[in-house]
């Protein structure tokens, strides 16, 4: 294998952390964008999971966990010392991932869980929403005035939750939680790494993060 290579959803938020960090560690790999439903076949010889991330060194090692793809890439080079406080930091997105996450995919997929109305679903993400808030009355940021990990594992999740039904994020009273995730949507990071790209089962890869967007869109060239 030449480089590095990364299988990516464009709006997975697993994916979108895994973006993330690698871009903030400046790792440059063959971006292949997917779609869950046509998953393609080197991919899940790699990681039969089916599930992206999958990140694959250039020697050959296969990380399929979104998680350790930030960390792995952050070991590599981490300019702004995202890693400080990173024991913290785990137990925070361990709680975001095992308890919100499940949460959250009830609320966003009411219709396939019928036991509950959306709104009861909901309600049951609140107590998770609300101490998030709490953090960011007390700090700029989840853990400190600095981003850390845990920042940019959680961000995804709670943009994904807001836009479920963004009016309705919208008025809740929790303007710390809403000022935090509006800086990282504002972020020059976050939209470097959110380009649409054509499929890697079309023919096309990019490389990443080395890309123009306007390139992206104007050219979409097969590597």
């Amino acid at each position: 294998m030449s480089k590095h290579v990364l299988y990516s959803f464009r709006r997975c938020p697993y994916a979108i952390r895994a973006r993330m960090a690698l871009a903030q560690a400046e790792i440059n790999c063959e971006l292949r964008e997917l779609m869950l439903r046509d998953k393609p076949k080197d991919m899940l010889k790699h990681s039969p999971k089916g599930t992206v991330p999958v990140f694959i060194t250039q020697p050959g090692q296969v990380i399929d966990e979104s998680k350790d793809v930030m960390l792995w890439a952050l070991q590599q080079n981490d300019p702004d010392d995202w890693l400080h406080d990173l024991e913290i930091s785990l137990q925070l997105i361990e709680k975001i991932d095992h308890e919100f996450k499940p949460l959250l995919d009830r609320y966003k997929y009411a219709d396939r869980h019928p036991e509950m109305t959306d709104s009861e679903h909901r309600d049951l993400t609140l107590p998770h929403i609300k101490a998030l808030n709490e953090k960011l009355e007390r700090s700029e940021f989840l853990l400190s005035n600095q981003i850390t990990l845990a920042d940019i594992a959680v961000f995804p999740f709670i943009r994904q939750y807001a836009f479920v039904n963004k009016k309705w994020f919208d008025d809740l009273p929790y303007t710390a939680l809403k000022k935090w995730l509006q800086h990282f949507l504002d972020a020059e990071l976050f939209h470097n790494i959110m380009p649409k790209c054509r499929l890697y089962n079309d023919g096309f890869s990019y490389q990443f993060p080395d890309y123009v967007l306007s390139n992206i869109k104007h050219s979409n060239r097969a590597l």
